[in-house]
């Protein structure tokens, strides 16, 4: 297997740090110590450590496309599709043991004051949503449904609230958030 290049070790280090430490709590060096190259290689592959971390977050978002395609995979059933893309995303934290959360979370938090980010971000939410709006509308249309709520609000609901149930994870260390939002969301909205 080829050796990583330079730019590839400092965005796969970059990510993992970016998405233990958060932004604010890290540095370059951080990144590169990591990496296991010099510090003044770093900006020789990155204009500063905001385009290592937008770099990051679309690495981090891109990780989950085969997550999210299950969504659309209509030989599944719409709301086993909806809760096996939730408790991967769950496998997923208890696999860190939920000391990370999600890097889209957390850069919400951290990074929503950089008009670049926040746009960014936005996007990401919006995508997530409609791929979840489009499987809860296959629900609907085969009557399973219960709520009589618009898909696209759902949706968008849905992403809050796992968000939110992301959050309070990393706080408890645990997947009681997780275990609340599957046992709310699929017993009150889907039959």
């Amino acid at each position: 297997m080829p050796k990583p290049n330079v730019r590839e070790q400092l965005l796969e280090a970059g990510l993992r740090t970016l998405h233990t430490q958060g932004f604010n709590g890290c540095a370059v060096q951080d990144i590169t110590q990591a990496a296991g190259v010099p510090k003044g290689s770093f900006y020789n592959h990155f204009e500063s450590k905001e385009a290592l971390a937008m770099a990051a977050l679309e690495m981090f978002w891109v990780n989950g496309t085969a997550r999210r395609a299950l969504l659309a995979d209509d030989s599944i059933d719409p709301v086993e599709r909806l809760r096996q893309h939730f408790q991967k995303l769950s496998k997923a934290l208890a696999k860190i043991k939920y000391e990370r959360g999600c890097m889209i979370g957390n850069f919400s938090s951290e990074m929503s004051g950089n008009p670049e980010f926040r746009e960014r971000l936005a996007k990401i939410y919006a995508d997530w949503s409609l791929a979840l709006e489009r499987c809860i509308e296959d629900a609907k249309s085969a009557g399973k449904l219960k709520a009589q709520i618009p898909p696209k609000a759902l949706a968008a609901f849905l992403v809050n609230a796992w968000e939110g149930a992301v959050l309070r994870s990393k706080v408890e260390l645990n997947g009681s958030a997780m275990e609340d939002f599957e046992q709310v969301v699929f017993a009150g909205f889907f039959a």
